[in-house]
């Protein structure tokens, strides 16, 4: 993370998803301990005390009165889990500097991204309400369902992960993985993947895998949802239903409608996909222009000059 920040080229940098400063005259800020969960939330970052931000998004050194003090609150309050669910730092995350042209010193704090049996990071021993997440600039509290999701993904294997043992490879609808190799192929020609079968295929890509009763390969959860066929994901996910409408007034309740139950296609999500993305770009105007129209608008722009 050493890229996110160096004190040389402290003038060049403005707060982003991943950098954020704040002045800490008095103190640790309460709102650093909400960035600290947002960053760990998602994809790491960097917090720098005894910085403040202009409004043209510009940084200034403020200083800190005692860093060595403040330091040590920081690691203390960091290791106190009513205040913070885990401390993820090591010792060298935490550095002082001073900056170039400036007295001031400014402390710097290396926030890793927690891994996935770490999260929720949160704060306060609030899970729901002390949960956040970064986008861009702010720290925004994560929703019950966000939360709710980290939870779930906190197993060693996530939900797309599982093997499906009752399910066979051949229950996997094979135009759907054909169309999808084809595509694979045309977006990655030579790629080393088009050597192998399709059972070897799909388990490299994660739509199968390898059952721990039985040693054989059966699709996986993902591979069924994105091969399978309506019919035999429902048996395996109920509430599973896709449905595209196009609606163009209120009068008219829909002139197109793509459902995933209609038993008039595979009904899995990879058909599904582009069976909508073929409706959507059908109708969108695209301009042609041929070197002679060109050519003759050139020419009339020039006449037009003289």
């Amino acid at each position: 993370m050493e890229e996110l920040f160096n004190p040389a080229d402290f003038d060049s940098y403005k707060e982003d998803n991943r950098r954020e400063v704040k002045k800490a005259e008095g103190g640790l800020p309460n709102s650093l301990w909400d960035t600290y969960s947002a960053f760990a939330n998602c994809y790491g970052g960097v917090i720098i005390l005894g910085v403040k931000e202009d409004k043209n998004g510009n940084w200034h050194t403020t200083g800190l009165k005692n860093a060595a003090k403040l330091k040590k609150i920081f690691w203390d309050t960091l290791n106190n889990r009513k205040k913070v669910s885990v401390n993820l730092l090591k010792d060298d995350d935490v550095e002082t500097f001073s900056v170039p042209c400036s007295d001031d010193v400014i402390m710097v704090i290396w926030v890793p991204s927690a891994k996935r049996e770490q999260k929720p990071v949160y704060v306060n021993d609030d899970l729901f309400g002390g949960t956040f997440r970064r986008n861009w600039e702010g720290d925004y509290h994560c929703t019950r369902l966000q939360v709710k999701t980290m939870l779930r993904d906190q197993a060693e294997e996530t939900m797309d992960m599982e093997v499906l043992d009752e399910a066979e490879m051949e229950d996997l609808n094979q135009d759907s993985i054909r169309g999808y190799r084809n595509s694979h192929k045309s977006f990655k020609p030579g790629h080393p993947f088009e050597r192998l079968d399709d059972p070897e295929y799909l388990r490299v890509i994660g739509a199968a895998g390898f059952s721990k009763d039985d040693k054989r390969l059966h699709p996986t959860a993902a591979g069924m949802l994105m091969f399978g066929n309506e019919y035999d994901i429902v048996r395996y996910f109920p509430e599973y239903f896709l449905d595209y409408r196009e609606n163009p007034d209120t009068i008219i309740r829909w002139t197109d409608r793509l459902q995933s139950s209609s038993g008039e296609w595979s009904g899995n999500l990879f058909d599904f996909y582009f069976r909508v993305y073929g409706k959507i770009v059908k109708d969108i105007k695209v301009p042609f222009k041929n070197s002679a129209d060109i050519e003759i608008h050139q020419k009339t722009s020039d006449k037009n000059k003289r």
